[in-house]
Formats: structure tokens, C-alpha cells, sequence
């Protein structure tokens, strides 16, 4: 049975709602298409909203958005409607005639967070950069202290930024839960970068709750459709949307969405105000970008985790004999032999104990898909170093969710992994084309090294 995705806030129906009637010169007809669309938005699927959310702000005859990349906007001419700065919108600014500065507002910037708040849920906003979004979360809570775990790097060093400034004391994702107070934040990565696997999410959300701390969720490794960190209990969600949302390796961007009721709306606002503030907005032609990517979200996300977990399942019977189901990918002996004198680990949340659990929270956690994303741990560093440059279909390089797949000697760039170690995202080409060409890399490199 198809999974729903989570029913949007009433508030992104609303404000749609709002706009359409505030317009001031519309057909009725046209009028009256883009209330049914705005009440019709949150019974549709993921991938529908994904292509039809903006509708609603279409002001162009065009059926692409059109690309701005204007830095300010002209008042009006007639005196009569001029607005002094109290008086006009804050967030979301919806009328094309509402925008002012690029900083604050543009079209596209407008409806990109548009078809965001639908596909995620929960009312979003869109900066400059995944390390940007994270930032100002910090910033707009401003928590006495900070559980944090395992994760990217980059959060980590944006954080120990914001503590050397605030004071702000960074205690383990596992600290005694007592140490946590009202108003401090646990951020929890997951699926974790760079090795995939996944933690509990609810598991955490409780944690926090009981202390009146909040849960952040980065979900960057499991976009819509793989996860809805806000139905197992987050209160702010971030993505890298550089990655996924993006998908085409072209632009860098970051999404904070928060649950709608009391304090998110709150938060939204002064999210807002912030960023205007902080100079981390989206650029025109970024906007449009990614307008353009997540049109094709869940399908290229799809994709890439059923091609992720068939390679994984692939690479772990191979190893080890047994995998949590039959690979659609078969094995001769002789490649069986090479990934057992090349390979030492692999990583993935298909592998945890849990996703072979009826009911498990996993399951109920990812029930679409592990990610596209997973990790080797090499018998050699010789091999690690090497295997990159010995394949054809892998690009290497750092980043991760593009339509292409990388592969990357992560020691290049994260100075927390050991030096046999690869993070492998997988693109949208064919699976068996992909484990072959990792297959003939490892024989090569073994050949070479022995």
C-alpha cells in the first residue's frame, strides 16, 4: 500500500488560501483553479505536490518558472499604494508585487519555499547553504547547551563557531539526560554522514521532550519520501538541500522547516527576520535551481536508494556470505573472492539488525528506503586510496546526491574517519553497470597492490 505523506500544517493551506483571494486582478475562472489546487494540495502525493505546489503563485504564462535574478524591486508609482515598512508582509511574501529587496524576498525564493512547505509538510525556509540553515537554527534558539553526535563535520564546526561566541556547552547525543535543561537542543543526524547509518528518532525526541529541550533533525541523507522526521516527534528539520533537493551537483542550498502550532510559528517568523539579517538567503538563480531539482525528487531518490541497497546487498554477500535479503544483483565466485580480499566493512542502514525487524522503529522510520548513500571499510589503505581512481562510472570527488554517483577517499576531507575508508552515494545509472565498474576497480587495484 502506498504511504501518504504527512498532512501539511494548516497554515501553508491557509496562507496559499489568502493569496489567491488578495489578488488583485485575476479571471474568476483562474481564481477559482487555484483555490480548488491550494485545498486539493494536501491530499496529494509527495512527487505531485513537488510539481504542482506552485501553481498557486503563478503569475507568468510560463509553464517553467521563469529564472529572476533582479537584487530590488520597484515600488509602485501610484502614492496611494505605497506601504510603509511595518505595513508590508514578512513571511511568506506570496504577491509578486509584495517583493522588495533580494536579500529579503524574490519570486523564485517564494516559490521554492512554496513547493518546499508542501513536499516537507511544515512551513520552510530557504538559505544559502546546508551549514547556513544549521547556523541559524543556533542562532534563533540560542540553547545554554547542545547534545550532538556523530555527523558531519561541518556541523561540528559550525557549532564549535556559534560556542565560542554564545558560551554555549556541547555535551555528547548520549549525555546524561539530566545534564539537558528548558530550552536546549539535541541535534541529531540521521541516516549519519558518512557511514549511513541510521538512529531513532523518536527515541530522541523523548529524550528532549522530557527535559523541555527541542530536537533538531538533520534528515539531509533521507529526504522526502525516505523520512518524515516530524511524524516520529522533531521539532525543526534541516537539509542540505545542496544534495538531495538539488540533486544535480550544480548550486549549494539549505532548508530549515519547523512543525507549525506554538513555538514554530513563532520561531518561523523570527527565522525570517534573522536571515535578512544575516545575509544567508538563497540567490535568484540558485532559487530557480532548485525549483527546477525537486521536481523529480522522489523518483530520482527512488531510484538511488533501491540501486544503493541492491549494490550493498550485493558487497555484503559477497563478504559474508548472508545479507538481509537475496541481492537482485548475482555473484560469480571470482568476484565473490574479490570483495572478500578487498573489503573489510561495509555500512548501511539496510544492514542494522533492526531493518529485518517486523515493526521495528526502523521500518517504521524509513519505510521507503535506507538512503543512497553507504560506506567501505577497505582491508588496506593502499586500497582506499587507490579504488577511486581505478573506476569509470564513479566521479571522485566530495558531496553527495547528485544523479551521478561519487565515491570519495573521505580522509580528504573529514579528519574523524580512518584512511581505509570510502563513502560511496550512489547516482540514478544502472545498479549492476555500478557494481561492476566497483568490482573491476577493486580486482585492479588488488592486482596492483599484491
Amino acid at each position: 500500500m502506498k504511504r501518504k505523506p504527512a498532512i501539511e500544517s494548516e497554515s501553508i493551506v491557509s496562507r496559499l488560501l489568502l493569496f489567491v483571494l488578495q489578488l488583485k486582478v485575476m479571471d474568476p475562472t483562474e481564481q477559482c483553479f487555484r483555490t480548488n489546487l491550494a485545498k486539493a494540495l494536501p491530499s496529494l502525493s509527495t512527487a505531485t505536490k513537488a510539481v504542482h505546489a506552485d501553481d498557486v503563485l503563478n503569475n507568468v504564462d510560463d509553464v517553467a518558472p521563469p529564472i529572476h535574478v533582479a537584487a530590488t524591486f520597484r515600488y509602485p508609482r501610484n502614492p496611494e499604494c505605497m506601504r510603509e515598512h511595518h505595513e508590508r508582509p514578512s513571511y511568506p511574501v506570496l504577491d509578486v508585487g509584495e517583493h522588495c529587496y533580494s536579500r529579503q524576498s524574490t519570486p523564485g525564493l517564494s516559490r521554492l519555499e512554496a513547493v518546499l512547505s508542501s513536499v516537507l509538510g511544515q512551513p520552510c525556509l530557504a538559505y544559502s547553504s546546508g551549514l547556513a540553515a544549521f547556523h541559524a537554527s543556533l542562532i534563533m534558539l540560542k540553547p545554554k547547551k547542545v547534545s550532538i553526535g556523530v555527523g558531519y563535520h561541518g556541523c561540528h564546526g559550525t557549532l564549535e563557531l556559534y560556542a565560542r561566541s554564545s558560551g554555549t556547552e556541547i555535551l555528547s547525543l548520549d549525555c546524561a539526560v539530566d545534564q539537558l535543561g528548558s530550552g536546549d537542543l539535541i541535534h541529531l543526524e540521521t541516516p549519519v554522514n558518512p557511514t549511513g547509518k541510521a538512529f531513532d528518532i523518536q527515541y530522541y525526541a523523548d529524550r528532549a521532550h522530557s527535559r523541555g529541550a527541542y530536537l533538531s533533525v538533520d534528515s539531509t541523507f533521507a529526504p522526502p519520501p525516505l523520512q518524515d522526521a516530524f511524524i516520529q516527534g522533531a521539532d525543526i528539520v534541516m537539509h542540505s538541500g545542496t544534495k538531495y533537493i538539488g540533486g544535480h551537483s550544480d548550486f549549494l542550498c539549505g532548508i530549515l522547516a519547523v512543525k507549525s502550532g506554538s513555538p514554530g510559528d513563532e520561531w518561523l517568523q523570527q527565522l525570517h527576520r534573522d536571515r535578512l539579517y544575516l545575509g544567508s538567503v538563497m540567490a535568484g538563480f540558485d532559487s530557480w535551481l532548485a525549483t527546477r531539482s525537486i521536481r523529480t525528487l522522489e523518483m530520482r531518490v527512488l531510484k538511488q536508494s533501491q540501486s544503493a541497497e541492491a549494490i550493498v546487498s550485493a558487497l555484503r554477500l559477497g563478504l559474508v556470505g548472508s545479507c538481509r535479503q537475496p541481492p537482485s544483483i548475482g555473484l560469480s565466485e571470482k568476484e565473490t573472492k574479490i570483495i572478500q580480499k578487498v573489503v573489510k566493512e561495509v555500512h548501511h542502514a539496510s544492514l542494522q539488525d533492526e531493518a529485518n525487524m517486523k515493526g521495528s522503529w526502523l521500518q517504521k522510520q524509513m519505510p521507503r528506503g535506507y538512503g543512497p548513500v553507504f560506506s567501505l571499510t577497505l582491508r588496506k589503505v593502499e586500497y582506499a586510496r587507490k579504488l577511486p581512481s581505478k573506476l569509470m562510472l564513479f566521479h571522485h570527488a566530495t558531496s553527495l546526491g547528485g544523479v551521478e554517483s561519487l565515491i570519495e577517499w573521505r580522509t580528504m576531507t573529514d579528519s574523524t574517519v580512518t584512511k581505509d575508508f570510502l563513502r560511496v552515494s550512489i547516482g540514478v545509472e544502472d545498479p549492476e553497470d555500478l557494481l561492476a565498474d566497483l568490482l573491476r576497480g577493486m580486482g585492479a587495484v588488488m592486482a596492483e597492490t599484491s
